[in-house]
């Protein structure tokens, strides 16, 4: 097993934070890991995106041009990633902040307002965990425990009063995305 995943959008959103703790997460289920970020020009408001490689053999390279996966929290990763996904690849889609769908049809779309659902949840600082939940119920290369025993791990002790919100949102993007998915089935 393989998996590239790109995770984009602006700096600020915590693109950074989701891609380290999907490598923790996988580093402690006991698999090989690279995590490569890209900043835009700014940091904080301007482009960024990482990308994160899984695999159960060592892995020869942390680029990718042809990602197995893409999180896209923002309209321009979609224009930028939305053609880089493999067919019969994985793309995760804020609706919040995008303003159309993807004009692909070889793709699995899990298309939601995660920044909106974020809010709902009493802080939109959780859209990260959100749209990481919705891509593991998809593709669930990690479990979410180990997401969770990650970010216990890296979260400052100032901030561990969010361990619990956090775990509402990874659980909330599951749960709305397994919904979409089924009422496509249906």
């Amino acid at each position: 097993m393989k998996l590239a995943i790109i995770m984009s959008g602006f700096g600020g959103q915590g693109v950074m934070s989701m891609g380290q703790l999907l490598a923790y997460a996988a580093m402690d289920e006991g698999r090989e890991v690279t995590w490569l970020p890209s900043y835009g020009p700014e940091m904080r408001g301007g482009a960024a995106y990482c990308t994160v490689v899984v695999s159960d053999r060592p892995v020869g390279s942390p680029l990718t041009t042809r990602p197995d996966a893409c999180i896209i929290m923002n309209r321009p990763s979609l224009d930028k990633f939305e053609e880089a996904v493999k067919p019969g690849g994985i793309l995760v889609l804020n609706t919040s902040l995008c303003d159309r769908l993807p004009g692909r049809d070889d793709l699995t779309l899990v298309a939601l307002p995660v920044t909106d659902i974020a809010s709902d949840l009493g802080d939109f600082r959780v859209a990260n965990m959100v749209a990481l939940g919705a891509f593991l119920e998809v593709e669930p290369v990690v479990k979410s425990s180990s997401v969770l025993e990650a970010l216990k791990k890296t979260l400052p002790e100032h901030r561990r009063h969010l361990l619990p919100l956090n775990e509402k949102a990874l659980e909330a993007g599951a749960l709305e995305a397994r919904k979409r998915l089924q009422d496509r089935t249906a």
